[in-house]
């Protein structure tokens, strides 16, 4: 029950960080501030919490290698893409890509798994298939990216869950991956723009280094639960992010077609709970 909660919390969380990142104009330096904020606060906590055994080293440097294509690929969703639209299909193709490659490796899928294999598709078509501002239809591009978002949440999720339990320790595992992670954020965030994202670290900064503070927080707490439940059921109920996505798009950034969008997260939150299902 405790680590059901703490996986809600943490999708809610989920959702507030990327609508403050959402929120930031160039989105390149508010990842830039996000990642040196997560830095600044693990950094000085490396000498107090014990090192990840030996095993979970691999696992965490593949990890962090799919935090930052992720964190590219996210910019571009919304670059591209209205927020209740892009978000909820990029947390919602994540499960659905897991359970598909379990299926096609001989896993036998049960009744509730199909029937929220189905359900999930059929909200994110509709997600998918939403009009954008003036448009009938949306940017395919922001739908593709958004579907390549999913894939790498998918990989980052099954490698994190299995580091972390290989670790021996979740306060160490998320204090290290957060610390060297942040530095190689900002690291990666001027190489793509050069010195020009230096000035812009100052704008709205404030709003960055609060997402970078939830963004950790939440990250933890899923964390924290795949070491005391399985992480198919952790993995569902961290996506019920996903409706909260849809209403923050709907009331926070005025975008268009506000109730379309969140019937269809609430079609794909239920398809993702299936598919948790036994």
């Amino acid at each position: 029950m405790l680590s059901a909660a703490a996986v809600l919390l943490a999708g809610a969380l989920h959702a507030v960080w990327n609508a403050l990142a959402k929120a930031v104009p160039d989105r390149h330096a508010a990842f830039g501030v996000i990642g040196i904020t997560q830095s600044l606060i693990c950094l000085p906590l490396l000498p107090f919490v014990a090192p990840p055994a030996a095993g979970a080293w691999p696992y965490g440097i593949v990890s962090i290698a799919l935090q930052l294509v992720y964190m590219l690929l996210l910019i571009r969703c919304y670059d591209l893409g209205d927020f209740s639209q892009v978000y909820p299909i990029a947390r919602g193709s994540a499960p659905l890509l897991v359970a598909t490659a379990a299926a096609l490796q001989g896993e036998t899928l049960t009744v509730p798994q199909m029937c929220g294999l189905a359900v999930t598709c059929g909200g994110l078509a509709a997600l998918a298939l939403a009009g954008t501002g003036q448009r009938r239809l949306p940017s395919r591009s922001a739908v593709t990216a958004a579907v390549l978002t999913g894939t790498t949440i998918a990989a980052y999720t099954v490698v994190d869950g299995t580091g972390v339990r290989r670790s021996g320790t979740t306060l160490g595992y998320t204090t290290w991956m957060f610390a060297v992670e942040g530095v190689l954020v900002l690291a990666m965030m001027t190489a793509v723009r050069g010195r020009t994202v230096l000035p812009a670290l100052r704008d709205r900064w404030r709003l960055s280094a609060a997402g970078g503070v939830i963004s950790m927080l939440a990250y933890g707490l899923v964390l924290w639960a795949q070491t005391r439940s399985p992480l198919a059921e952790v993995a569902a109920l961290r996506e019920t992010g996903i409706l909260w996505g849809a209403l923050i798009g709907a009331m926070f950034f005025s975008e268009r077609f506000g109730r379309l969008r969140i019937v269809a997260a609430g079609v794909v939150t239920l398809g993702v709970v299936l598919l948790s299902a036994r």
